[in-house]
């Protein structure tokens, strides 16, 4: 007798909506290999059924007062604050991290909830009395309207709370395109947003696959589109949604370096290069994949790194007592992880930990991939200059600070790096000459708090606004300026054709 596995649809005017469209794809969870739902993939109807929902959305809460929409946003953050545990559960589940690390995702994305509740200061316009003789000019801020979400599997909460509490707070509607891969998450904050009291339609969640994006990248309801993904992607998505009018922040991938200098404390490096290599698998846009060793620290500090491996614990999130690493999200992400290590031992690269072949204690089916230590690792080698997004953590040693800033700067991205050091001077110098969006001064992954922004430079970025912060309101809100003269006719000059000067 086989078990129904259930069907996960879409959040359509403030309720649950199942999908007509018959194109389904399937739900894992990575720990045990088991498919444990379906997917319904939005159909062109659905996809203009969602929009329309959110434009009707947008009118209701765009029109609500600052005060009204505050005390949305401070329900919602309280709700949230309560019932987190929940959203833990449901992210280890689908996406295979363990619950203290999906439990840290949700925090940090809170984080942003929070900044926006105060959003009523980041909205506010200017006024500056008589510019002119008898003249006032003054600006203010509004929602763009209808605004796009197109999240990644690594972060299902997390970054979908980069842009939507900001988006909201500013008085837009928001449509949220989750990953096929761990939907979930989406539709329990669109169920929380509906208990704090958001108008139906201004959260709206549409399942889907390239369909859906393609909707929300050429749709003229929608006003912007906000991505986190690969940069292959983040590129399409810019190009696309610009061409279509659109504004766009799309975030893309990463490569990024951990400057150790000789004077480095290496206990420290050692345990800070196992956090930011072998947390989450591997899977975040800031992990840490290149360690660049500054001779002659290299063989102590790999000593050191392998030690620490041995001791890891691995296996399904949701077991007790709490492992530290869990599985990549599906079978073919883990080949294609494997495919890297393959490449770099290739290319003359010494494998010092391999984690191809790795099975957690008591086997299972998931889809783990072991961390993996990889020592000289040629800088031509495509296992150095592209993006693994797995647990595997490349030496590669360099004679002098010089080479080391030269190899971070030649690379193609620019999203995150670190400089570990006891020598302030050369920190300083450091957070000048990298080109580099985030910078990390003995912090290994330096993911800005929510009242900065969080974005890269060169292929990790496309478009010119990063998430959240002041950047973010800018981003989701545009800007009128009025120039007002109330006449009197006592005054009043008559008829002048010219350009209006100061007088």
């Amino acid at each position: 007798m086989t078990t129904e596995l259930p069907t996960i649809g879409h959040w359509i005017d403030g309720a649950a909506r199942a999908s007509r469209s018959g194109r389904t794809s399937p739900v894992y969870n990575p720990a045990t290999g088991q498919q444990i739902a379906e997917l319904a993939l939005a159909d062109q109807a659905e996809i203009d059924e969602a929009i329309a929902s959110a434009e009707r959305g947008f009118q209701a809460w765009s029109r609500m007062s600052i005060a009204k929409r505050q005390a949305v946003l401070f329900s919602f953050r309280e709700l949230l604050n309560a019932r987190k545990g929940e959203l833990a559960e449901i992210i280890t589940r689908e996406h295979g991290k363990v619950l203290s690390d999906a439990a840290g995702e949700i925090a940090r994305g809170q984080e942003v909830v929070e900044l926006a509740t105060g959003f009523a200061h980041l909205t506010k316009g200017g006024f500056n009395e008589n510019a002119s003789t008898g003249i006032d000019v003054y600006s203010f801020k509004q929602p763009l309207g209808v605004v796009g979400i197109i999240s990644p599997f690594n972060f299902p909460a997390m970054v979908p709370m980069w842009f939507f509490p900001v988006a909201l707070a500013a008085g837009n509607a928001v449509v949220l395109k989750p990953s096929e891969k761990d939907p979930s998450a989406a539709l329990w904050l669109a169920q929380l947003w509906k208990e704090a009291g958001l108008p139906d339609g201004a959260f709206t969640v549409l399942q889907g696959d390239k369909l859906a994006v393609d909707g929300l990248l050429t749709d003229p309801v929608v006003q912007s589109i906000s991505f986190v993904g690969s940069t292959p992607i983040a590129k399409y998505i810019y190009e696309t949604a610009s061409a279509h009018g659109k504004r766009v922040q799309a975030l893309g991938g990463a490569k990024n370096h951990m400057l150790v200098l000789p004077d480095a404390d290496l206990d420290i490096v050692a345990d800070q290069a196992i956090n930011a290599g072998y947390g989450a698998a591997g899977e975040r846009c800031m992990a840490i994949s290149v360690v660049l060793a500054v001779e002659p620290v290299a063989d102590e500090l790999i000593e050191k790194i392998k030690d620490r491996i041995a001791d890891l614990r691995i296996g399904d999130g949701a077991s007790s007592p709490e492992p530290q690493m869990g599985p990549l999200i599906t079978a073919e992400h883990r080949a294609k992880v494997s495919g890297y290590v393959d490449i770099a031992e290739a290319d003359g690269a010494r494998i010092v930990v391999d984690g191809r072949g790795f099975a957690p204690e008591g086997g299972g089916d998931g889809f783990f991939f072991g961390p993996t230590l990889i020592d000289e690792v040629p800088t031509t080698s495509r296992a150095y200059t592209e993006e693994i997004f797995g647990p595997v953590l490349e030496i590669v040693r360099v004679k002098t600070y010089e080479e080391g800033v030269e190899l971070i700067n030649s690379g193609a991205f620019g999203n995150g790096t670190a400089i570990f050091t006891n020598d302030g001077g050369a920190a300083r110098r450091f957070q000048n000459e990298i080109q580099v969006g985030m910078i990390g001064i003995n912090v290994p992954i330096p993911v800005p708090v929510a009242y900065h922004s969080f974005g890269g430079w060169k292929a990790s970025l496309f478009g010119d606004s990063k998430a959240y912060g002041v950047q973010g309101f800018d981003f989701f809100t545009r800007e009128k300026a009025v120039t007002s003269r109330w006449l009197d006719p006592a005054t009043h000059g008559g008829i002048n054709l010219g350009f209006p000067q100061n007088d």
